[in-house]
């Protein structure tokens, strides 16, 4: 076992690297019925008065311009929300097909043992990507499996508030994810990135 500051390492046997499946992401920019979402985003605005005290005083045309641009505002939080989920749903299927290699190949295959020390975890995996330095378009790992985690499916606009766009998800996701490392027997070591090869494919699904 390797312990470089305060993360310990499992112990890949041989001196070969790992190719691991490669990570599939849906990274598709394009943006659908975007008309309705920004229609959801204003009834947000509306429905929750979230410009009230700040209407007093001012003219209905700066009021309106206002209401705009809080529900673009929410309409940008919301497509962050969704590219964050689609980025967890990918790791999390990616994480499963590497489990499935790792079981397939003997000199991996007791790394996710809980019963063995040093052992990874799931989350070992996420920490992987991280070291490898994926570019992930500016995306959290660590949000994006937690939203992925607390929401089968994106939560659609119109079952979001203003607060949950703006300042809860990231709170949930975070909690989401940290209970799921913690699901896994302390103490979990990480995976070396110099022992594994990871490609990140980034497809546009039409």
């Amino acid at each position: 076992m390797d312990i470089v500051g305060d993360r310990r390492f499992v112990e890949v046997p041989g001196g070969k690297t790992h190719e691991l499946p490669p990570l599939l992401v849906n990274a598709d920019r394009k943006r659908k019925r975007l008309d309705r979402v920004m229609s959801m985003a204003s009834e947000i605005v509306e429905s929750e008065d979230i410009l009230e005290d700040a209407a007093l005083g001012i003219s209905d045309f700066d009021l309106s311009r206002r209401k705009m641009d809080l529900a673009v505002n929410l309409v940008e939080q919301y497509f962050t929300i969704v590219r964050h989920w689609q980025w967890g749903d990918s790791i999390l299927e990616w994480i499963r097909q590497c489990e499935t290699t790792f079981e397939a190949r003997l000199e991996l295959r007791n790394l996710l043992c809980t019963n063995v020390w040093p052992h990874a975890g799931r989350s070992s995996f996420v920490q992987l990507l991280a070291d490898k330095a994926v570019d992930t378009d500016g995306v959290s790992l660590g949000e994006a499996v937690g939203l992925r985690l607390a929401f089968r499916q994106p939560p659609p606009m119109s079952c979001c508030t203003n607060q949950f766009l703006f300042y809860l998800n990231s709170t949930v996701a975070s909690s989401a994810f940290q209970t799921w490392v913690h699901m896994t027997p302390a103490p979990i070591s990480c995976l070396p990135p110099e022992r594994f090869e990871v490609k990140v494919v980034k497809m546009s699904l039409q």
